[in-house]
């Protein structure tokens, strides 16, 4: 059964009592990083695993995410600033235990590419809280792989378009 969230602003990226952040670098440009975030949103299954849907709804202004283990989120679109952030709220979802969730994608240029910065701000009670801490070890492993995935396959795209 899907639950409504409590609204929150982009300023919970800094305040949430839950912040686990997280960065890795990427080869490809941070105009590609951000068009794969931002507006190739229906191919994010293919590069991040745990991802199995993601649309747009809302004409671009939100999002469908379904996760493996069958998590759904519906999300607004808080912040779309070309190659420099992205980030969406989650209004909706099935989870159990939170009761607000923002994320935020930043993107650095770098000597090498692309440095990319995810934060995943949340509240809930202890317990949910706990859980979050506990899963902090997967959850930067899981962001890690999706950004090497996601950059092999913009080295790649941009090796086939020359």
């Amino acid at each position: 059964m899907a639950r409504r969230l409590r609204p929150v602003g982009l300023d919970f990226a800094e305040v949430a009592p839950v912040r686990l952040a997280f960065t890795a670098g990427a080869a490809a440009a941070p105009e590609a990083v951000y068009r794969a975030l931002a507006e190739e949103v229906e191919g994010w299954p293919r590069w991040f695993r745990a991802v199995t849907l993601a649309r747009p709804t809302h004409g671009g202004a939100g999002r469908e995410i379904r996760l493996v283990g069958g998590v759904r989120f519906q999300e607004t679109i808080m912040a779309a600033d070309p190659e420099q952030r992205y980030a969406y709220r989650v209004d909706e979802t099935n989870a159990p235990g939170v009761q607000a969730l923002l994320e935020e994608w930043r993107l650095t240029p770098s000597d090498t590419g692309t440095r990319v910065r995810w934060t995943f701000a949340a509240d809930g009670p202890a317990p949910f809280r706990l859980a979050l801490a506990a899963a902090r070890p997967g959850l930067g492993h899981s962001f890690r792989t999706a950004v090497r995935t996601l950059d092999a396959r913009l080295v790649a795209q941009r090796g086939a378009e020359q």
